[in-house]
């Protein structure tokens, strides 16, 4: 049955669309692949995606962060029942396509007490486009010893407090100048992002300071996040129940994958913005890894504290801080890094993305 949020137009090839994050990471199971070479004996399961993933920039290649997270939201269909997201490092082989479904083939590379491993293949229309290794992990509830960097909260408490996320504008679905004005134009119209709800905190006055522009490490972009849609999807499910089922860890993988889709949004266009290019011939993300530092409440993405503005009863949604930088960039490649930050201030994670960028014309690898 199809969800109140899906879209009434139906995507390329009858893909349908969906707002919803926990629609949009659905999956139909398929049948087992046989394995007939006993020098590989390791179980794999299949998955199919089912909904379309978004096109930045209204093009026919699909938003990397898609694939990325929905590889992780599959393996954790075949992990046990208190394994949760540890860290997963995946590689983008060719573009995504947005007109035939993403296939999952997570084969099982070891399942420990503490630790379990899965190794994730997709492929579009028999060709592999990602591949991944996903690593799950128990919640050891080991809360007394830790550090971590000073939060975000504190550093930019000028640019965060006296504004509402909401109230900041929305991450546009290409975060470069020629979009955005054509966008104010006329020219293009802004499709909603699904999946999570990303507005961009304006950094200007803080990146246009001579010390961030002569060292583009310095450069800082700020966005808040937030889910969208409830994490039981379509189903009907009252207030308790649904607060019993987080407070469960229920939902954990699906938050998980919901902050690792989320950091993919826009990381890349930083790099051009920290050093001072407008123009580049070539860009495409290589690898992406991301590492969860918490379980637990920590990385959960519903407010229930406070009395819900709602007129439906759903608790509100937490907002979360990614700050985003590049770190290096050479031989026409460049990377960016972010933490991911809860509300109260604890890091959640951090990722690492290396990437393509040419700012000249080079002949073909």
């Amino acid at each position: 049955m199809a969800s109140s949020e899906e879209s009434p137009n139906s995507g390329a090839q009858g893909l349908p669309t969906t707002v919803s994050f926990v629609n949009l990471m659905s999956l139909k199971r398929l049948d087992d692949p046989k394995n007939t070479n006993p020098d590989e004996p390791e179980k794999a399961e299949r998955f199919q995606s089912i909904y379309q993933p978004f096109p930045p920039g209204e093009g026919n290649r699909a938003f990397g962060g898609h694939v990325y997270a929905q590889s992780a939201y599959a393996a954790s269909k075949t992990v046990g029942k208190g394994f949760f997201i540890h860290d997963m490092t995946g590689t983008f082989i060719v573009g995504g396509r947005i007109d035939v479904p993403y296939i999952f083939t997570v084969r099982h590379l070891r399942d420990g007490k503490a630790y379990c491993t899965r190794a994730v293949e997709v492929r579009q229309e028999g060709q592999i486009c990602f591949s991944s290794l996903c690593s799950f992990k128990l919640d050891e509830q080991q809360r007394k010893i830790g550090h971590q960097p000073r939060p975000v909260q504190e550093r930019f408490k000028h640019l965060l407090e006296g504004i509402r996320p909401e109230d900041q504008e929305h991450s546009p679905s290409v975060d470069v100048d020629w979009w955005i004005n054509a966008v104010q134009q006329g020219s293009f119209t802004e499709r909603e992002f699904p999946g999570v709800e990303v507005r961009k905190v304006d950094m200007k006055d803080y990146n246009r300071a001579e010390s961030v522009r002569q060292n583009p490490v310095d450069y800082r972009q700020l966005t808040v996040y937030s889910l969208k849609g409830s994490p039981e999807g379509d189903v009907s499910v009252n207030r308790e129940e649904l607060k019993r089922k987080e407070e469960s860890g229920e939902y954990d993988n699906l938050y998980a994958c919901a902050h690792m889709y989320s950091s993919d949004k826009n990381s890349l266009l930083l790099v051009p913005r920290a050093l001072g290019q407008t123009t580049w011939v070539g860009m495409a993300s290589l690898t992406l890894t991301v590492v969860f530092h918490v379980h637990g409440e920590a990385l959960r993405m519903l407010e229930w504290d406070g009395v819900s503005t709602k007129t439906d009863g759903e608790p509100e949604k937490k907002w979360f801080v990614q700050e985003g930088w590049s770190p290096r960039s050479g031989e026409n490649r460049a990377v960016h890094e972010s933490w991911l930050w809860s509300p109260d201030g604890q890091l959640v994670a951090t990722s690492y993305q290396d990437s393509m960028i040419r700012f000249q014309s080079r002949e073909k690898l």
